[in-house]
């Protein structure tokens, strides 16, 4: 009796110290104020049909529907045409993955790539496709990177398909991240998050899109860790977010340690 309760006594302030950090925490992410946290984010719809039937403007004006376009493994991304922020970042990374790639494009995948601002319109699409191509450093024929405008109704459809939640902020939008992988029957197989892709991860994906294969994001996780900076329009690490998951993690460590070792001495 005498060990075991030595035990529990030297666990309880190490337990209630990490309780009072993970409250203290938590209480003041709740106090912080509803615009500093944006309603931003994804909500994965793995294994979804996007809707083939929305009918979008290419960059020459013409309408067209995801169904006519999407007959291959197919990048998705969403972003709009004057984004001072994430968007840029995210279209160099895929520029750097696509030239890494041993894919053939407009055989094995193609890019497609839908401003979710209604204001853009064709020009600054077909603008827009001409300067990522001109990035490429390989072979890549233009139909293999479409860039699309639409109007409102239209954008929300597809948006809503894909999980994709943005916020306007002034004159621009608060936006995740992310790009889609849809198998050539618009089935949505993976997302992939961040700036940067990995050409293996993302030649894997293209090919488990082929068989319709979908996987979970991992990484998604991390995305709690992060906040936007309106002001410098960037992503940063949130400290108060890592220093409260770190305490929640150690009240979990340490509840499973005195469990663990009460049992051990009973």
């Amino acid at each position: 009796m005498t060990g075991k309760r030595t035990i529990s006594k030297g666990l309880t302030p190490l337990l209630i110290v990490s309780i009072v950090l993970a409250l203290a925490f938590a209480a003041a992410g709740r106090a912080a104020p509803a615009a500093d946290r944006p309603e931003v984010g994804v909500d994965e719809h793995l294994g979804a049909t996007l809707p083939l039937e929305v009918r979008f403007k290419d960059e020459e004006g013409r309408t067209v529907t995801l169904g006519r376009l999407i007959d291959k493994p197919t990048i998705l991304t969403l972003n709009y045409y004057r984004c001072a922020g994430i968007c840029t970042p995210l279209l160099n990374g895929l520029v750097d993955a696509l030239n890494e790639l041993k894919l053939e494009p407009a055989k094995d995948f193609q890019v497609v790539t839908v401003s979710f601002d209604e204001r853009d319109i064709p020009e600054m699409a077909k603008k827009k496709r001409q300067n990522y191509l001109r990035q490429l450093q390989r072979p890549f024929p233009p139909a293999a990177w479409r860039f699309l405008t639409g109007q409102a109704p239209e954008i929300k459809v597809l948006t809503d398909a894909v999980g994709f939640q943005f916020k306007p902020y002034g004159a621009e939008f608060i936006h995740a991240g992310v790009i889609f992988i849809i198998s050539p029957h618009g089935l949505l197989t993976r997302y992939m998050y961040g700036t940067s892709f990995p050409p293996v991860d993302l030649q894997t994906a293209l090919d488990e899109a082929v068989r319709e294969q979908t996987r979970p994001s991992v990484i998604k996780s991390l995305a709690f860790c992060y906040t936007y900076d309106s002001a410098g329009r960037r992503y940063i690490v949130s400290v108060t977010r890592l220093v409260g998951a770190f305490s929640v993690l150690m009240v979990l460590l340490t509840v499973f340690l005195a469990v663990f070792w009460d049992r051990k001495k009973t």
